[in-house]
């Protein structure tokens, strides 16, 4: 199973590395990732694989607001059916 994860913040040193490292501890593979900085404002897309993830996705969630709130971001993950059902006319 695969997800969307989205990052958006000020741009500071070591987002992507918090992120990458939080998805690394909870045995999730970063399939693709996009990210972009327009005017001081941070915006990262990335596509992960959850298959093998060490917790429940609820449990991912959590951690990823959590390392949101930590580091003043916002940090949201959908699973990927949800976020293509909600962009498909």
């Amino acid at each position: 199973m695969n997800a969307i994860i989205t990052v958006i913040g000020q741009d500071r040193v070591g987002i992507i590395a918090a992120v990458c490292v939080r998805l690394a501890d909870l045995n999730i593979n970063v399939l693709d990732i996009s990210q972009t900085i327009i005017k001081g404002n941070f915006t990262m897309v990335m596509y992960v694989d959850i298959e093998r993830a060490s917790v429940e996705f609820a449990d991912i969630k959590n951690s990823l607001e959590q390392l949101g709130e930590e580091m003043n971001l916002s940090v949201k993950i959908q699973r990927e059916e949800i976020f293509e059902a909600m962009y498909t006319i």
